[in-house]
């Protein structure tokens, strides 16, 4: 008897023990409940300044320091999105910042931990985002022996952010189009920056709520080719297919009555382009 109720109790302190063992699975959520503000420190706030720069409202140092860089970007990404502009993230601005952004933890945090400064976390590849630091702070281009090899190509006034952006979009909304109707996908994104009546950023205008299906559907995070970086650096040379249109639709599966009511200008592959 004494046998078995030891061979029942070594069973139970087995299992207890593969039990313990298995790793517990962690629930993954973007920042926690707490509301960030100006003056707040730590992970939330590297989470809000990497999602704020990934999709181009904040160009400062990712350091988990909500300062008024962070601020200001913040304001901005909610009234760009019709959000009360606060400059508080609040549970309905972080819902719609983690919806509209990406957010590598390990990435971010692990450049950080080396010492490394980094700036446009969403516009360029991760082997090019960073550079050690070589203990000079303020400026956040880094020291004259490390130059970035895509900044001489960029086109005055359009940060990398804005024309891996405006890629993104024109691949999401236009692959598969002629190469005409990719630039003018690109064209429309820049003649809503340059009117009164739109955001008058890149991401302002890509993000606007219910501007592009690309958007509302993730396709914006498709990896753009090459075809779509081109047609947007054709564009932002200048050349405009569309004669300065503002909408496009595809008549074929458009279900707002009211973009039939824009005075139309021309149709180039399956979009119709109107002001």
């Amino acid at each position: 008897m004494r046998d078995s109720k030891a061979i029942k109790l070594l069973t139970v302190l087995f299992v207890s023990i593969i039990v313990l063992s298995i790793p517990t699975i962690h629930e993954t959520r973007a920042f926690t409940n707490q509301v960030i503000q100006k003056g707040a420190v730590g992970d939330d706030v590297i989470e809000l300044q990497a999602r704020l720069q990934y999709i181009g409202f904040y160009e400062g140092k990712i350091d988990g320091v909500f300062g008024w860089g962070t601020y200001w970007a913040l304001r901005n990404f909610q009234s760009e999105f019709g959000l009360p502009i606060d400059g508080l993230a609040g549970a309905n601005t972080k819902a719609k910042l983690a919806n509209a952004s990406k957010y590598d933890q390990q990435y971010v945090k692990d450049q950080i931990k080396k010492g490394n400064k980094f700036t446009h976390y969403g516009g360029t590849d991760l082997s090019q985002q960073s550079s050690p630091n070589k203990g000079q702070s303020g400026n956040q281009g880094g020291g004259d022996s490390q130059p970035k090899p895509s900044a001489t190509n960029t086109p005055a006034g359009f940060s990398q952010n804005d024309i891996r952006l405006m890629a993104n979009a024109v691949h999401g909304e236009a692959r598969g189009e002629p190469y005409e109707g990719q630039v003018a996908v690109a064209a429309v994104i820049l003649n809503r920056v340059n009117s009164a009546s739109f955001p008058n950023t890149v991401s302002g205008v890509i993000f606007e709520p219910r501007a592009f299906t690309a958007v509302a559907d993730g396709q914006i995070w498709l990896e753009p080719n090459d075809t779509a970086k081109r047609a947007v650096l054709d564009a932002i040379n200048g050349w405009d297919p569309t004669s300065s249109a503002l909408y496009y639709f595809n008549p074929d599966t458009a279900t707002s009555e009211w973009i039939w009511t824009r005075p139309q200008i021309k149709r180039i592959g399956k979009h119709i382009f109107c002001m």
